[in-house]
């Protein structure tokens, strides 16, 4: 049949853009990619059955990541991690290999073609080699809730010469994961992107303005490529240190901020991680939590390492920013101190100084003290405003003070889990909307 010749003569000719990609080929080794593969192979091969159950997999593939067919190649070359890619972060356009330019304009011309191909030409493809009378249900999302990536390709201009404008994208925004994610955990030996970070803004936080906007500023720093320092976060529980910490990578992102959060468990791992993140572009916070040692763990060394250096250069792009409850991190006992009639051990009094003086390594100290009243009830009517609560002052003061009496004390968690709890209360007495 003419229809059937017709279809299968247009899947060839798509089968051949994406099986002569030459660096791109990674945006088909995904669930949706893979599905797209497997149904242009059943299409040609004119097996009815077999193109209907490929169509259902590309289509459910689709689905599943609540995008388009147009937005999920965008995203493939937004993130994608080539040899072109990877060169464009550090290297000038002008003094990339030409053949490399010439291999991602060529992928780009096929990737183009491939972004234009609507799900209703595919779903007549489908009627027309499985002999349907209706076409199958085509997928379709409008753009608007199909968000993609910002990059420098138009759908009115050819991708194959956006090329300069593609490797300068790469250069300001990074590729592969550091691309895709701003926040990301070490488990199991690598780096894991975080989907959903704790979205945080600066501007949900008050009081505490002295150590903020000094970590704002070395933050800055950081981003615009000046010594930036190491910064230890210390005060009590409860006082926004990791919060501002979280918030400053949801403010920055867009600058290539990036944070790695690192277990105390997994502090050994510090230099493989950080040899990881020296060639990449972004600038990146180390983020320890919660961070302390007992007097017999020396997990410490290797943090020391990364803070002060070794044979190999401190990498500028680099810093750690740690909190912890205890001011000299070691726990120290008064029966750890050596007596000076102690010949066991001759460097004992400079082991315990090692571990006593280990906060010192950070370039900057920042000091969050217990929220007194006036601070507790200032961050409790800023997030009060933000959350729009409808009460007064007086009554949202004695109630915040009740709070602080019967739960967890005075700090900024306790306000926040308050204007919580008081929003979910004041919302269910109001009743349904």
């Amino acid at each position: 049949m003419p229809e059937i010749a017709a279809a299968q003569g247009e899947v060839q000719r798509y089968r051949q853009r994406l099986d002569s990609l030459l660096l791109y080929g990674g945006a088909f080794q995904t669930s949706v990619g893979e599905a797209f593969e497997a149904l242009l192979e059943a299409l040609q091969s004119g097996n009815a059955a077999l193109s209907l159950r490929c169509y259902a997999a590309w289509f459910q593939a689709l689905a599943q990541t609540g995008g388009s067919w147009s937005a999920y190649l965008l995203r493939q070359i937004a993130y994608a991690e080539n040899p072109f890619t990877t060169q464009a972060q550090h290297r000038d356009y002008g003094d990339l290999p030409p053949a490399l330019v010439a291999a991602a304009a060529h992928d780009l011309e096929q990737l183009q073609a491939l972004h234009q191909l609507s799900g209703d030409q595919v779903a007549g493809w489908v009627q027309a080699i499985a002999r349907l009378l209706e076409p199958p249900v085509a997928w379709s999302i409008t753009e608007n809730s199909s968000p993609s990536p910002s990059l420098p390709l138009s759908t009115e201009a050819p991708w194959a010469e956006a090329v300069a404008a593609l490797a300068a994208h790469y250069r300001r925004h990074g590729a592969g994961v550091f691309a895709q994610y701003r926040a990301f955990s070490w488990r199991g030996g690598s780096l894991c992107g975080i989907a959903e970070p704790d979205p945080i803004r600066l501007d949900q936080l008050t009081a505490y303005d002295h150590p903020r906007q000094q970590l704002i500023q070395n933050t800055l720093a950081l981003l615009k490529g000046y010594s930036a320092l190491n910064v230890l976060l210390y005060g009590s529980r409860g006082s926004g240190k990791s919060s501002l910490v979280k918030a400053l990578v949801n403010e920055y992102a867009p600058q290539g901020l990036r944070l790695v959060e690192v277990a105390k468990g997994d502090l050994q791992a510090l230099p493989e991680i950080v040899a990881d993140l020296r060639s990449r572009p972004q600038r990146f916070i180390i983020f320890v939590d919660d961070l302390s040692f007992e007097e017999d763990d020396d997990t410490f060394k290797a943090l020391k390492v990364v803070l002060e250096g070794s044979t190999t250069a401190r990498p500028a792009n680099v810093v750690v920013y740690a909190t912890s409850n205890r001011r000299h991190l070691v726990r120290e006992f008064f029966s750890d101190r050596p007596r000076p009639s102690d010949q066991d051990d001759v460097q004992a009094w400079d082991t315990m100084q090692e571990k006593l003086s280990f906060s010192d390594r950070f370039g900057l100290t920042l000091t969050f003290e217990p929220a007194d009243q006036p601070t507790y009830l200032t961050i409790v009517r800023h997030l009060a405003q933000q959350a729009s609560i409808p009460l007064s002052d007086d009554d949202l003061t004695a109630r915040a003070l009740q709070w602080a009496t019967r739960h967890n004390g005075r700090s900024g968690r306790a306000a926040r889990q308050f204007i919580d709890w008081l929003t979910a209360e004041l919302g269910l007495t109001a009743g349904p909307l």
